[in-house]
């Protein structure tokens, strides 16, 4: 992952959620408590159905006929276009190894905090155990606690954070991270596809992929009203792979013409967004979206976070088949590696990060 800052940054104390849930279950310490235009809505009317998140089976990008195949692209773009998200069935990754996943990231949850404390995420870094992204005093804190890993390529890992409790949660990790892997490479060639490109167009360009795992979990919490599970953001990366635990509440939330829709879970199913390095490529063809998470009050909720991304290497802009005279440059030409740097010496703040790539127009009028 992008090196650590130089200068030490004072995060003031942060509670663990966990323990605060424990000891004082009614308690919401001010630092959680979100300014009144930052406070999650929880009672959300019934969606009709066109507003429901777009469904793509994979056996039949993968298997199908000619047919079945040029209708699973024409969903997949439309829902790259209009949604940002999609719920990815059929995706070949063993729902055994979903459910070891699952069942070992929340025994590692469980563990007593003083065993979780030897993975400590140091602040303004994004591995380990803690709290990401905070970087004042003063700021806001989600309802969450969270474990991160560098998985790919291997330089970016620190073995200090890998834990050697739960048993078999590191192999887990492994096996999970390379199947994960193999389903961005392939989404990522569909994507492509949909675009009107070839279908090796990004693993091309991407050279060695960075790849990232966290996963998060949110104590069930007494005033879900006054609090966010995790703060509005898009995501850096070029494809994010969400796993939702079985049988939790709803908690993802997506921003969708300005209103903030829940993400009904499908059993099995993976949920796939764009990140800001597709929107850059395609010079905003595709958008990542900003999403959110909201606590509830009396379930705890478990989510297993993938980042694909390119090597830190590459030099990232539009690509020409997406620009001309009637569609601008809208993304200055970059390093990723600093992008990525940029994204995680900041708090998230909705799409504010990405304004490092934006080309500024000048209003004439």
């Amino acid at each position: 992952m992008p090196p650590a800052p130089i200068s030490p940054i004072k995060v003031g104390h942060i509670d663990d959620v966990q323990e605060l849930r424990k000891t004082k279950p009614r308690t919401i310490p001010q630092r959680f408590v979100r300014d009144m235009t930052e406070r999650p809505t929880l009672t959300t009317p019934v969606s009709p159905p066109h507003t429901h998140m777009p469904v793509i089976d994979f056996s039949l990008l993968t298997k199908g006929n000619k047919e079945e195949l040029l209708n699973q692209l024409f969903i997949l773009a439309t829902a790259c276009e209009e949604w940002g998200f999609f719920q990815v069935i059929n995706h070949e990754v063993d729902l055994n190894l979903l459910e070891s996943m699952e069942n070992l990231s929340s025994e590692f949850f469980m563990l007593p905090l003083e065993e979780k404390q030897k993975y400590p995420m140091a602040p303004g870094t994004v591995q380990g155990y803690g709290q990401a992204f905070v970087f004042s005093e003063d700021q806001k804190l989600d309802w969450c606690n969270m474990f991160a890993l560098g998985i790919e390529p291997h330089y970016v890992r620190n073995p200090n954070l890998w834990p050697k409790r739960p048993e078999r949660f590191s192999e887990t990790v492994e096996v999970y991270s390379r199947e994960i892997r193999k389903l961005c490479y392939d989404l990522l060639k569909y994507i492509a596809l949909g675009l009107g490109l070839k279908g090796d167009a990004f693993k091309k360009m991407f050279g060695v992929a960075v790849q990232a795992i966290r996963m998060n979990y949110y104590p069930p919490c007494s005033r879900p009203d006054l609090v966010l599970g995790l703060s509005p953001h898009s995501d850096g990366s070029a494809l994010t792979v969400l796993q939702q635990a079985k049988g939790g509440p709803v908690g993802l939330q997506i921003l969708k013409d300005n209103t903030w829709v829940p993400v009904q879970p499908i059993p099995n199913a993976l949920v796939i967004n764009i990140g800001d390095t597709i929107e850059v490529l395609s010079n905003g063809k595709y958008r990542s979206v900003e999403h959110r998470a909201v606590a509830h009050e009396e379930q705890e909720r478990l989510s297993i976070v993938t980042f694909f991304a390119p090597s830190y290497e590459v030099e990232l802009g539009p690509m020409p088949e997406f620009v001309d005279e009637n569609y601008p440059c809208k993304y200055r030409r970059y390093n990723h590696g600093e992008y990525s740097k940029h994204y995680v010496t900041n708090k998230l703040q909705g799409k504010k990060t990405l304004d490092f790539a934006k080309i500024q127009t000048r209003n004439t009028s």
